[in-house]
């Protein structure tokens, strides 16, 4: 594993660590994280969502993570308050798992960018 990867799961579970103080409840993994963020960016607070919102949920928080990196940007938000994104620059063909590096090192970004913490 290279120092960049070791780097990044440090990084990764400190996150999770500080996720686990804050919501009371460790993410088991990123879908987990993606999913409190997507929650986090709809701005209703604690709900109960169906299968289809919970996707929805997950689709609103990659855009999020991925509008850092150029890829998204917010077009606009529904009458119910569900924001809407729109794909602006391709993302890149890679592997699933350089897709996980990628989201992984997005949510850190967020997670710095909008609550200043430094990860």
């Amino acid at each position: 594993m290279f120092k960049r990867d070791l780097d990044l799961e440090k990084r990764w579970s400190k996150l999770l660590t500080g996720l686990e103080s804050a919501v009371g409840k460790k993410p088991k993994d990123l879908n987990g994280v993606l999913f409190l963020i997507g929650v986090q960016e709809l701005g209703k607070g604690p709900h109960t969502f169906s299968k289809e919102q919970k996707q929805d949920l997950m689709h609103i928080a990659i855009c999020k993570v991925l509008s850092y990196a150029g890829f998204y940007e917010l077009d606009f938000v529904d009458q119910e308050g569900w924001p809407h994104w729109k794909l602006v620059k391709e993302l890149p063909h890679i592997d699933l798992l350089e897709q996980e590096k990628l989201l992984k090192l997005q949510v850190l970004e967020y997670f710095e960018k909008e609550y200043q913490i430094e990860i």
